[in-house]
């Protein structure tokens, strides 16, 4: 009988100092480690090749923008696109990651797979083994080469960088590159995607192989079965949003059509334009009242596309402590990038308009 009351409270006792117990203080972990810390510039962007703009777009007007990130020398850069693992991944799992989703935001490979023969792990691996042992000058038959692999590997991007890196005499079909896959780099230099227009760009003039694609949707596929419903409660939320959201946004669009981009980067970087997506979109999103807590599983699957994307943004860098990186990223993603990016051990984020200020 004894032991009947006893139990529960040894139970009781034992988990009283849990509930008790202070968070841990992980900030100074770091403070006595040796060597240079790792520095992160993350870039908060409007998405060029969106919107009636995308027409009317002239490379011109980021050269201001470009020159202010090239004098942070960064060594690794990041992009919001897919990576082809990621993608691999998704594709293999049909039931749990919708199709119709992935194939909006996944490259299709069946052109570079057909030159190359390789499907996306095996362009990975292939990829990873050239860069392994890539010279600092390489030839135009090994960029022509590498460009093929990275079609396949399901990097365009990075595919981009080097077809930008070849001369322009250089830049034919062979060494893996058929006529379809040229004629997509030709499409893809010329779109006005700030994948294209600042991060390959960038790559290029810092001589870099390569950019690396961090985007994950594997966090933020929902399985919604009202979808009308989750539909107008998110549009709902948003619609409600403050006068001064909306004001915000206009200015946005009006520095969009200047002939000199620079002023739109410092606003969508700014720390008031930063507070929008707060405020005016997931916000409003917690606070929307439907039974089945839509705006709750909005704003959960946002946070877990955030959380796996810095994962990804970390993934470039661990074996490279000390690096400098530069991280590319709808201007939305900002607030949640800077945050957890700075949770990270050995890891300084660099504060962006120090960069992009007046001079």
């Amino acid at each position: 009988m004894k032991h009947r009351t006893i139990l529960p409270a040894l139970l009781l006792a034992a988990c009283l100092p849990v509930a008790a117990q202070a968070q841990l203080d992980l900030s100074t972990l770091d403070d006595a480690m040796p060597g240079p810390r790792t520095q992160v510039l993350v870039l908060g962007t409007v998405h060029l090749a969106q919107g009636d703009r995308a027409d009317a777009f002239d490379p011109a007007a980021l050269v201001p923008v470009l020159q202010r990130l090239e004098a942070f020398r960064p060594e690794i850069i990041t992009v919001e696109s897919m990576p082809g693992e990621t993608c691999d991944l998704m594709a293999r799992h049909p039931t749990v990651y919708d199709p119709e989703g992935g194939a909006s935001y996944c490259p299709d490979t069946a052109a570079a797979q057909a030159a190359t023969g390789l499907d996306v792990p095996a362009a990975i691996a292939a990829v990873e083994q050239q860069l392994a042992t890539w010279p600092d000058a390489p030839t135009p038959v090994q960029r022509r080469h590498l460009a093929a692999l990275f079609f396949a590997a399901g990097d365009p991007t990075s595919a981009l960088v080097q077809w930008l890196s070849l001369p322009e005499a250089e830049r034919i079909e062979g060494d893996g590159l058929g006529a379809a896959l040229v004629a997509a780099l030709r499409k893809r230099a010329a779109s006005a995607s700030e994948n294209t227009q600042i991060a390959a760009a960038l790559a290029v003039r810092l001589g870099l192989p390569r950019v690396h694609p961090v985007d994950d949707h594997t966090g933020d596929n929902l399985r919604i079965d009202d979808m009308a419903g989750f539909e107008k409660a998110i549009r709902g939320a948003w619609d409600s949003a403050p006068a001064e959201c909306v004001a915000l946004r206009e200015r946005q669009e009006t520095l969009r059509a200047a002939p000199d981009l620079l002023p739109l980067y410092r606003l969508t970087n700014s720390r008031d334009y930063q507070r929008m997506p707060a405020a005016c979109d997931f916000g409003m999103a917690l606070k929307e009242a439907s039974p089945q807590r839509f705006g709750r599983q909005y704003v959960a699957g946002w946070d877990l596309r955030n959380l796996r994307m810095v994962a990804n943004i970390g993934v470039t860098f661990r074996e490279r402590p000390g690096a400098r990186v530069l991280s590319i990223v709808g201007a939305s993603h900002k607030p949640w990038f800077d945050r957890w990016l700075a949770q990270l051990q050995g890891v300084d984020v660099v504060d962006v308009e120090t960069f992009l200020a007046e001079r």
